[in-house]
């Protein structure tokens, strides 16, 4: 029967009236215009006036479906049925804050899994753009509010490149709890715990003060309960920005070792011109060579000057640095215009108050852990390209 054929028998019957209103429900109806003459589905047999436009009824309180059963024995098996549904994926019952699991739900290594542990999601904490050697990573903590509890956090972070096998490159895995909490960390690492928008959520994160620049990293998160469960991974791959390079002082060595190319060029020339050459960074190196091929191109370029004046064994050793550049690094090293300039950016610092005891880490549940937060500041030196000079 059509929707509205149902309700105006509820009224009808009286489920609705005054003297016995349902708890947690009201309907209301109002006819929003009518179905278009092409739909067969809303003519009504033996009337030619087609039936109005069915409407979604609104909410305008809500309250749990077991609140509607008067029966309290049935109201309590079905409360009992939809918390277990919910928090226990129908496993288990639920007792206090924690989940019970019937001897059905158990994995295949003998530890519980009625109540699920969820994912963590790693990402790119928004207040910390990313530098050369500094990256900061964040993620909420997705301990339910009944149910697992989750005892640690393990981040694993690594290099990856061309000449590292990363089946047998694992990288280096730091514990949450254990090692950045507890201050056995270095100093390149610290790890920050805040609250979210949501009342009761925490945010955790962590800075890397000591990357390497250009470098592209896999970090790789996942949670820990207090059964010693694996949550499933979540993976952040990021790319450093490049290099730093001061780009005036790249002109003033372009300048210099024209001079020392220029005319007769004596031994004790040709070495300081070498020296100069090999302290630079690979990255120095080629805005060396970009400025000089825009001011002395032709008087030569910088790569047949230099093999010309110090011969192809130490032009060769000079020249092959510029290898490591990457090709995006190296466009950018392209640009007319380098600038550099220093961001001062807040991170937390946490340490624990309590000392976790040896071989009982996965009885411990990390949201509990009383701990000290202060908030620092770290320095992001940083380049900006273009192709004209910035303000």
């Amino acid at each position: 029967m059509p929707f509205i054929t149902y309700l105006s028998g509820l009224l009808t019957a009286q489920m609705l009236s005054d003297d016995q209103l349902i708890s947690g429900v009201e309907i209301r109806c109002e006819e929003k215009g009518r179905c278009p003459s092409t739909c067969h589905l809303c003519r009504r047999p033996g009337k030619e006036q087609l039936s109005p436009t069915p409407v979604l009824l609104e909410i305008n309180r809500v309250v749990p479906l077991y609140t509607l059963i008067q029966d309290n024995g049935t109201k309590e098996a079905f409360k009992s049925a939809l918390m277990s549904f919910y928090w226990c994926s129908g496993k288990g019952d639920v007792i206090d804050d924690w989940c019970r699991c019937d001897l059905s739900a158990f994995d295949a290594s003998g530890l519980p899994n009625c109540s699920p542990l969820p994912q963590p999601v790693l990402r790119l904490s928004p207040t910390v753009e990313p530098s050369s050697t500094v990256v900061s990573l964040e993620w909420v903590d997705v301990q339910p509010a009944i149910g697992t509890k989750v005892s640690d956090y393990i981040l694993q972070h690594k290099k990856v490149d061309e000449y590292t096998d990363t089946d047998l490159y694992t990288g280096e895995f730091l514990s949450f709890a254990d090692d950045l909490l507890s201050g056995l960390g270095t100093s390149c690492v610290a790890a920050g715990r805040s609250h979210g928008e949501v009342p009761g959520v925490s945010i955790y994160s962590v800075i890397f003060k000591c990357l390497e620049p250009d470098g592209l990293y896999k970090f790789t998160l996942y949670a820990v309960d207090t059964r010693g469960r694996h949550s499933e991974l979540s993976t952040v791959t990021l790319r450093t920005a490049c290099p730093l390079v001061d780009d005036n002082k790249a002109e003033e060595i372009a300048d210099k070792i024209y001079n020392l190319y220029n005319g007769y060029t004596s031994g004790k020339e040709q070495q300081t011109a070498y020296n100069t050459l090999m302290e630079v960074s690979a990255s120095m190196l080629f805005r060396v060579q970009h400025h000089y091929n825009s001011h002395y191109e032709k008087f030569g370029d910088f790569v047949w000057r230099s093999e010309d004046e110090l011969g192809p064994r130490k032009a060769h050793l000079i020249l092959r640095r510029l290898e490591r550049v990457s090709s995006h690094c190296s466009s950018l090293l392209r640009s007319a215009y380098i600038q550099s300039r220093v961001d001062t950016v807040p991170y937390l610092f946490c340490r624990s108050e309590e000392v976790r005891p040896a071989g009982m880490v996965w009885y411990s549940i990390l949201k509990d852990t009383k701990i000290t937060c202060e908030e620092k500041m770290v320095s992001m030196p940083r380049n900006t390209y273009g192709e004209s000079k910035g303000r």
